[in-house]
């Protein structure tokens, strides 16, 4: 069978695999939206900094700004 032609229970099937990262990975793969990867690596970038600003990391990051 070609790739356009599988059936979706082969396409779920391979999708199984790899899980939540694997998933998003064919998603940007499939349809060529790599565009997306930088806002998610800023947006997470972002919710790291949140989360350490308030553990005690906190006075090595405020030093970073």
């Amino acid at each position: 069978m070609t790739e356009q032609k599988k059936s979706f229970e082969e396409q779920n099937d391979e999708a199984k695999d790899g899980g939540f990262i694997n998933e998003f990975r064919l998603l940007l793969k499939e349809n060529k939206k790599w565009w997306i990867t930088p806002i998610i690596v800023c947006l997470l970038f972002f919710g790291a900094l949140i989360i350490l600003g308030g553990s005690s990391a906190a006075p090595f990051i405020y030093t970073l700004f």
